[in-house]
């Protein structure tokens, strides 16, 4: 290759790094104006992340409050609180970011094919959320206050007394478990898509997306029966459900093969098969 072919090939690569760090700095520039919107309304926030909690402990006639027991830890709850909410407000920023970096280099047909998993990724993390928060977190959280004890003349008082920062700690995981889990249709669609995986292959592995779906349901959420069913129910749900859509993308892409006389059935090609060992016989 001469100087001037090495010349012509790094100037693409260097457009294409131009191009992203144009659009990195695009995304940084909104993750920093909705991080710094969100630490306005931290406090907010924080009063609407404890809001099943609040309502539990007025149920059972206790003051709900929190306490933290280091002087910074607040201030660090608030900076969590900032950066968790500004990523959330900022996602629809950030994925068209990418967005305008990626399509350039995709044909129609594939922009069309993958706008709707970037439309489906951020519908399906709230719809995650939204499930952790209004049912999952109000029986998770009733099932721990049930351990608190009144105490008599013999025994001990129990009583919850929690910490900002863990409480925070817990919902957030609680969120980001559900909210990434939910991503699973649109990750198996996206590989059944470009060949990765099949419909019959997802169906073959049941089983152990079973057991997978249940060790990831053990890990990522509190000890306690509800958190886990919780979350390994709706997931299971979502296998199934994936299995649907990348049988639906195989149907579509054999009607399309078929339309252009390209499609081969299986019986032909086990004919085929049978021919070309008699042949070698």
């Amino acid at each position: 290759m001469t100087e001037e072919n090495l010349d012509d090939s790094k100037a693409p690569l260097i457009e294409h790094l131009i191009e992203l760090r144009s659009r990195l700095i695009n995304a940084l520039i909104g993750l920093a104006i909705t991080v710094i919107f969100c630490a306005f309304f931290a406090r907010e926030i924080f009063d609407f992340l404890t809001h099943p909690l609040r309502d539990e402990l007025l149920a059972r006639g206790q003051e709900p409050h929190l306490i933290y027991t280091q002087l910074y830890e607040k201030f660090f709850v608030h900076l969590k609180i900032a950066l968790f909410g500004g990523v959330f407000l900022a996602f629809p920023v950030i994925a068209w970011q990418i967005w305008r970096f990626v399509a350039p280099g995709l044909y129609k047909n594939e922009r069309g094919a993958f706008l709707p998993f970037l439309v489906a990724t951020p519908v399906l993390f709230l719809a995650g959320a939204s499930l952790v928060y209004f049912f999952i977190m109000p029986m998770a959280i009733s099932f721990f206050l049930d351990f608190q004890s009144s105490g008599d003349a013999e025994g001990t008082q129990i009583e919850f007394l929690g910490k900002v920062n863990e409480y925070l700690s817990l919902v957030m995981t609680f969120i980001l478990a559900f909210g990434i889990c939910f991503q699973l249709p649109v990750l198996l669609t996206l590989m059944g898509r470009v060949g990765l995986t099949s419909s019959a292959g997802l169906k073959r592995m049941r089983k152990y997306a079973i057991v997978g779906i249940a060790a990831a349901a053990a890990v990522l959420t509190p000890p306690d029966p509800i958190s886990q069913l919780g979350l390994a129910i709706p997931i299971y749900f979502l296998y199934e459900v994936s299995i649907w859509l990348v049988a639906g993308i195989e149907r579509k892409e054999e009607q399309r093969l078929r339309a252009e006389g390209l499609w081969v059935d299986d019986d032909e090609l086990e004919e085929d098969e049978d021919d070309t060992e008699e042949s070698r016989k």
